[in-house]
């Protein structure tokens, strides 16, 4: 990895930008401010989300995210979707993506940017077996109370990370 930019920062991704990378941007934020005396470089971290695909810009994330991150205290509102760009491989030190085709998707752009950040999986931070944080677009409520649950768990395993070796 190049040597990490002050301040941090790290870019979270899923396919639209409306359910998991907005929930990963806001409950990383929050996970952030708690701990934030933990370590030098969690101070004025850049924090975004994006999406692969172009159907939402502009969007608020899913409605039914914004309600399970109310209930844990967690503040989606004032997101909205966005598509990554190419200045994302040259502003961000990190890109965690949600899934393998989205990580896929990544790769490709970040071959024609010369990227040397991480770049990877978000739930390799995540002591849990699963490897991708599923879309639960589809899917009923408790879908994006597991999403939450993942990246829960991945933000705090990532910001153990960022402690040991960034800071």
């Amino acid at each position: 990895m190049k040597s990490v930019k002050s301040p941090l920062s790290v870019l979270f991704v899923c396919l639209g930008n409306i359910c998991r990378s907005p929930t990963a941007e806001a409950v990383f934020r929050q996970i952030i401010v708690n701990r934030m005396n933990e370590g030098s470089m969690l101070r004025d971290m850049i924090i975004d989300s994006a999406g692969t695909g172009a159907w939402h810009i502009g969007s608020q994330p899913d409605s039914r995210a914004i309600a399970a991150g109310r209930t844990r205290g967690y503040d989606l509102s004032s997101l909205r979707a966005r598509q990554v760009s190419n200045q994302d491989f040259s502003q961000f030190d990190f890109i965690l993506a949600m899934d393998n085709d989205n990580l896929r998707n990544l790769r490709n752009l970040s071959s024609l940017n010369n990227f040397r950040g991480h770049l990877g999986l978000f739930l390799d931070f995540s002591p849990s077996s699963e490897t991708e944080v599923p879309d639960p677009y589809y899917g009923g409520s408790e879908g994006f109370d597991h999403v939450l649950d993942l990246i829960e768990s991945a933000s705090h395993g990532f910001i153990d990370y960022l402690i040991k070796t960034c800071d």
